[in-house]
């Protein structure tokens, strides 16, 4: 085992962290507060390959591994969260696309898409089906060479403000088995959009309801075959759970950063806070906690990479800790930071609040924990 860089995946992580810093990093807390999402950032960060960053070359993407993807999202979120976890939405949309579309729907939005002149949302939980995913009720009714849908999907990032919906909706009755996968533009008719809603993080991207309401697309808008949907879902979700644990990674690692350099320079009883070993201990388990939580999500990108048949498990894994412990690094250092903490002007509430959903999202944790038990219990 080499758990050494190569040379050009260590160009590709300063190219990354040399964007974060230019072009992220300075306008994180304005983005936060007006609650405004950059399209500009998504063209400049096509321009670098990142927004088609695992899809195949022939439409445009830049073809990374899972791995060196994994490096990009994680100096991404070290300048900030909320847009960085947008790029990883619509990259594990776009995927879906490219790896079980159509050649004429790949041909079609592929290219757009990893030019960022199309941005995607992934569309799969509902007011009624959260965890239990596969309970979904938006139907989707073929009808001559269409599919007329209706249903409403929840916690959308990104809703109104995408170009492309990449949505998982019931086309018969036989369970997870029954859901298959279409792509839906924004201004098709039927389709419209709840209110934004007030949340306590990723205040940059809008989260809404996506409604359906006979919402006719054409039948060569469905992605693969007809009940396919929920393991196309599925197999979007593995690389979305790195995703996101990448994302904790870069703002436990911003987070950390921060407490290091503030310890250093905040004195109390007459020398600076980090001479203190309470202070020290607690800057070494965050360290520790972070690299801990890092190679967990190599190892399962790479494991992703490699196609091993307990990669689901390992990324449910990682997924897990990384972003438990991505938490609790943040908490952490805002912690060591005292009251300055807590203000808005020190960045690292921000991290605290973008980093909590981290444990929800993707599937939550509890859940996650029920997809190790269950492969354990299998071998």
């Amino acid at each position: 085992m080499d758990f050494q860089l190569t040379e050009e995946q260590t160009l590709i992580q300063d190219m990354a962290r040399q964007f974060s810093d230019n072009e992220l990093a300075p306008h994180a807390e304005k983005w936060d507060h007006e609650k405004f999402l950059d399209r500009t950032v998504f063209e400049k960060a096509a321009e670098l390959g990142f927004m088609g960053i695992y899809q195949q070359e022939e439409h445009g993407g830049t073809a990374l591994s899972r791995l060196d993807s994994a490096l990009v999202f994680e100096q991404l979120a070290r300048g900030d969260i909320s847009h960085t976890a947008m790029i990883t939405i619509h990259n594990m949309a776009t995927w879906m696309i490219d790896r079980f579309g159509s050649d004429e729907l790949r041909a079609r939005y592929v290219p757009k898409l990893c030019s960022a002149e199309y941005i995607a949302s992934y569309c799969l939980t509902e007011p009624g089906a959260g965890s239990d995913a596969a309970s979904l009720t938006t139907k989707a009714v073929r009808d001559g060479d269409d599919y007329v849908l209706n249903g409403t999907k929840t916690f959308i990032s990104g809703a109104s403000w995408s170009d492309i919906y990449v949505v998982m909706a019931r086309t018969s009755d036989d369970g997870a088995r029954g859901i298959s996968t279409f792509v839906i533009e924004k201004d098709t008719p039927g389709l419209s959009f709840g209110a934004i809603e007030k949340k306590m993080g990723w205040n940059a991207q809008p989260t809404a309801q996506v409604i359906m309401e006979d919402c006719r697309i054409p039948a060569a808008n469905r992605v693969g075959a007809e009940g396919d949907g929920f393991k196309f879902a599925m197999a979007g979700l593995d690389g979305g759970r790195i995703n996101i644990g990448c994302c904790s990674l870069g703002g436990a690692q911003a987070s950390l950063d921060m407490a290091l350099s503030y310890t250093k320079e905040r004195k109390q009883f007459g020398k600076e806070i980090s001479a203190f070993q309470n202070t020290q201990f607690k800057l070494a388990d965050m360290a520790t906690e972070l690299e801990a939580s890092r190679m967990m999500i190599y190892r399962a990108a790479n494991m992703l990479d490699n196609k091993l048949p307990n990669a689901g498990a390992a990324c449910a894994m990682a997924k897990r800790f990384a972003t438990d412990m991505g938490s609790k690094i943040a908490n952490d250092a805002l912690q060591l930071h005292g009251g300055y903490g807590y203000l808005s002007e020190y960045g690292i509430e921000r991290i605290v609040r973008d980093m909590r959903v981290h444990q929800i999202l993707e599937g939550t944790n509890e859940i996650m924990r029920v997809i190790i038990s269950r492969s354990m219990l299998r071998q």
